[in-house]
């Protein structure tokens, strides 16, 4: 079992795995005192892979309440980590101490939008004058818990590209299609993918039997319990809103996530501009299940044009689908009153540079994520792998990837 900062500001050592707090009012993210996210003064080291991806990306999550979360993420082309915290709203009956774990993916899936639409602008020589990136996601959840046909799925992905320039609407039109498909969330959203995993349970790997199995050991895990704060300005990275103005799809409040019986629409938005300095402000906006609006920064590397001011496209990405896999484990225990004292995950993602930014010239791609999953219980194997099942069955983003879906482009000017 790795180990993960638990609490204490500039890098308390961390102890060995978690112990599962099921008091409701406990607020871990709070009360540790540290941002919500923060840059780590030192990179983790990443294995060696075999991948002819030029990105890498390792994210360790661990679950720190029923649904408080901590992701820490390393980036190998940026060669910077970063960690990140996750919590659920009324929803799920948590504490809305920070962002959902679907916010991520949309806030990873719009800067890599704007990353690759502003670099194939260069390319091309289209003026922009000005630029709003508007994203809608939408999951579903259907099915019975107690029947073992609760499903999640993953919906077309709505983008409007709200633009002001000299250039004619077919140019335009063209540019923001051309970005989507060379970012490597395009391929993720295309391409059906099947994600591998290891089982761990009570310290001993056993075999995953109904989900597909990662024929290797996870390696080079060794570094992540004990990372230390960097120097900056944290706080300004992720700042709380009100709550999201209900719509139409608003129809999910307090507890609804844990009912047995479901058939819901899950919808969030990604509001996307740039400041003077390239950074990307993102409004998130959460319309079902109802939860509050938060703001996030997005800055890439130095060598990707950014000044690495904050995380990357893909640490929200990856961040995001980890998040979301590793609520799944809290909700069915919850549900279920299992014994489950203690739940992680490593998850390797392996990707392309975006075919704009990254100067290919190429589609983007995504390789299967590889996630080595660390259970700690009272149950028998049996047990951990029926909820290793369901996470993955459940969980909105690994039906994400696994749903070839297509992203609806709309241009308007501003």
């Amino acid at each position: 079992m790795v180990s993960f900062i638990r609490r204490g500001r500039n890098g308390m050592k961390a102890a060995a795995g978690n112990t599962k707090n099921d008091d409701p009012l406990a607020n871990i993210l709070i009360d540790c005192g540290l941002p919500l996210i923060f840059k780590a003064s030192k990179a983790l080291p990443l294995p060696a892979v075999s991948s002819n991806k030029k990105e890498f990306v390792r994210a360790y999550v661990n679950s720190l309440t029923v649904f408080q979360k901590e992701a820490i993420v390393t980036s190998r082309r940026a060669g910077q980590t970063w960690r990140l915290a996750s919590d659920e709203g009324k929803y799920l009956r948590g504490n809305d101490a920070a962002p959902a774990p679907l916010t991520f993916l949309t806030i990873g899936m719009v800067s890599s939008f704007m990353n690759e639409i502003i670099a194939l602008a260069k390319l091309r020589r289209i003026s922009l004058n000005a630029i709003v990136l508007v994203q809608d996601n939408f999951y579903s959840m259907k099915g019975a818990m107690n029947l073992g046909t609760m499903l999640a799925g993953a919906e077309d992905v709505h983008i409007e590209a709200k633009i002001d320039s000299p250039s004619d609407q077919v140019t335009l039109q063209g540019l923001v299609t051309d970005a989507i498909a060379a970012s490597p969330m395009g391929a993720l959203m295309r391409d059906h993918k099947t994600n591998l995993f290891t089982l761990t349970h009570n310290g001993k790997q056993i075999a995953t039997k109904t989900v597909p199995e990662l024929d290797s050991r996870l390696v080079g895990a060794d570094h992540a319990g004990n990372i230390k704060m960097a120097k900056g300005d944290w706080a300004q990275i992720l700042t709380r809103g009100d709550l999201t103005p209900k719509n139409q799809n608003t129809n999910s409040f307090a507890g609804s996530s844990l009912a047995n019986h479901q058939n819901r629409l899950l919808h969030l938005r990604g509001i996307c501009t740039l400041r003077e300095d390239g950074v990307k402000v993102i409004e998130q906006q959460l319309f079902n299940p109802h939860g509050s609006i938060y703001y996030f920064l997005s800055d890439e590397s130095a060598q990707d044009g950014g000044h690495a001011l904050a995380p990357n496209a893909a640490t929200y990405i990856s961040a995001g689908i980890g998040f979301c896999f590793m609520t799944q484990f809290g909700r069915f225990a919850k549900m279920k009153h299992s014994k489950l004292h203690a739940y992680s995950i490593v998850q390797d993602a392996h990707f392309t540079v975006g075919g704009a930014s990254g100067c290919t010239g190429k589609a983007g791609d995504f390789s299967p994520l590889e996630t080595h999953v660390f259970l700690e219980s009272d149950e028998d194997d049996d047990f951990a792998r029926h909820i290793l099942e369901v996470a993955e069955r459940t969980c909105f983003l690994h039906a994400f990837c696994r749903t070839s879906i297509k992203a609806k482009v709309k241009v308007s000017r501003l």
